[in-house]
């Protein structure tokens, strides 16, 4: 799936088939496949076979359909990419509202974990480019919700989850790198080290590479990673410690819902004339 170049008219357009999809129209012969079906078929195929394989014409094949059919419920490749993105956050699982921050959060991180090993295709795509659709904005706001009334700053709480995000995203996409690999070389991790023996043997130097070496020996790299779970304890530590710094110097408040929304119109009218000047 390798989208063309667009223009910002077609950026909004895409914005709004996620909030307001086309309808298949009253008129003429009853509709094929729903659009649910078309975005449904190209993330099976993304799932089994990576997002190289959900070609227009690929997916068509799977319906049963001409390629012009598919048209009819997604606009362009980058429209059914986007509507594959959010479609995959539907399946979101989300953390206990009345969970304390750090509960929540590793429940906010496990859930992107299950979902990216669910969908392993979501890794190759970019993170900071999300479509702007209902289910990717629902995760995003249950993210922001597990740190805001923590006492760290608005900027703090972004930054912060950002980290656990990226953390989480990128071993995710490693580990699907890893079996992309294992499965299209037919080598499995465990087998692929094995054969690199003589490396160690004839080639690594233990002068050259102290820390290594040191780290070897303590059994560092015994355990392999793998694709069952994620390491989170020291990262949430790391978080936590920044909690009570930020509560230990009074906190910074972030002002209410209701607060917000005195300014929110006039904030956001400024903002878009900025964007579009």
């Amino acid at each position: 799936m390798v989208p063309e170049a667009e223009s910002l008219d077609e950026v909004r357009r895409r914005i709004a088939a996620l909030w307001d999809p086309p309808s298949a129209g009253t008129r003429g012969r009853p509709a094929k496949v729903t659009r649910a079906q078309v975005v449904d078929a190209a993330i099976v195929l993304a799932d089994a076979q990576g997002l190289e394989a959900t070609s227009m014409r690929a997916v068509a094949r799977e319906l049963d359909v001409g390629a012009m059919t598919l048209y009819t419920h997604v606009g362009s490749q980058r429209e059914l990419l986007d509507a594959m993105i959010d479609r995959a956050y539907a399946d979101f699982r989300f953390a206990d509202d009345d969970a304390p921050w750090r509960e929540a959060l590793e429940q906010h991180a496990r859930g992107l974990w299950q979902l990216f090993r669910r969908h392993p295709w979501l890794a190759r795509v970019n993170s900071w480019r999300l479509p702007l659709g209902p289910h990717v904005i629902d995760v995003e706001e249950a993210g922001f919700r597990t740190l805001v009334d923590t006492g760290l700053s608005a900027r703090q709480v972004t930054e912060v989850l950002g980290v656990v995000q990226n953390f989480v995203v990128g071993l995710a996409g490693s580990v699907a790198a890893e079996e992309a690999d294992a499965r299209d070389q037919g080598v499995d991790y465990e087998q692929y080290w094995r054969s690199t023996a003589e490396f160690w043997e004839k080639y690594f130097d233990s002068e050259r590479y102290p820390t290594m070496t040191r780290l070897w020996t303590a059994g560092a790299f015994e355990t392999a990673p793998g694709p069952h779970d994620v390491t989170l304890d020291g990262l949430l530590d790391t978080v936590a410690l920044s909690v009570e710094r930020a509560l230990a110097d009074g906190g910074t408040p972030i002002p209410s819902y209701d607060e917000c929304m005195a300014t929110y119109r006039e904030n956001v009218a400024r903002q878009v004339k900025e964007f579009e000047s």
